[in-house]
């Protein structure tokens, strides 16, 4: 029986794999809410919905404690450099979701105050689309985040600065724009 056949364990492990567990178990989001989604993503926080149950105790007011950020909102034209600020004051890694339309694609708001996609001002990961997006559609949009930095594949495409794509050698598909959470609406 050689080494290769053996089952992975805590001692047989790869040190990638723990890593990958530890940033997955420890995501500490930053609090940037500018809208009506600020009120839905404080409610995704409160004893409810619990968002501790996936190593996201508090809701850290400095960025560099913090490495995701959590778009809460639509951005206005004055608010960019300060949402780009607290960007590059997180620690890498850092990940982004954009909550609501507002924030993923300016919303109703089609004019010059409003900023039409945070995603012209900081990479987007996740998207979590609704007006305003409940809290489960929040949750699913963070597990989703979860299960890409476990499965490496947000790593892989940020080292790359491409998208990976279906090929011969690996099974791992990333589409061409971030992932969209597809989630309805609880009744």
């Amino acid at each position: 029986m050689a080494l290769e056949d053996l089952q992975h364990n805590f001692l047989t492990g790869r040190i990638e794999d723990l890593v990958k567990w530890a940033r997955r178990a420890s995501v500490w989001p930053a609090t940037f809410g500018l809208a009506c989604c600020a009120i839905e993503m404080m409610a995704a926080g409160a004893a409810d919905y619990d968002l501790s149950r996936y190593g996201m105790e508090v809701f850290r007011n400095s960025p560099r404690q913090a490495d995701l950020m959590i778009v809460a909102g639509r951005v206005s034209q004055k608010m960019a450099p300060v949402l780009r600020q607290v960007y590059d004051q997180m620690m890498e890694p850092k990940w982004v979701i954009s909550m609501g339309v507002c924030a993923s694609t300016g919303g109703m708001f089609n004019n010059y105050a409003i900023v039409q996609g945070v995603d012209q001002i900081v990479p987007v990961d996740v998207y979590a689309p609704g007006c305003p997006p409940s809290p489960e559609t929040l949750m699913h949009a963070i597990l989703t985040l979860h299960e890409q930095i476990r499965t490496g594949e947000i790593m892989k495409r940020r080292e790359s600065g491409t998208p990976t794509h279906l090929g011969h050698d690996n099974g791992n598909w990333t589409p061409e724009v971030p992932v969209s959470v597809r989630l309805g609406t609880p009744k």
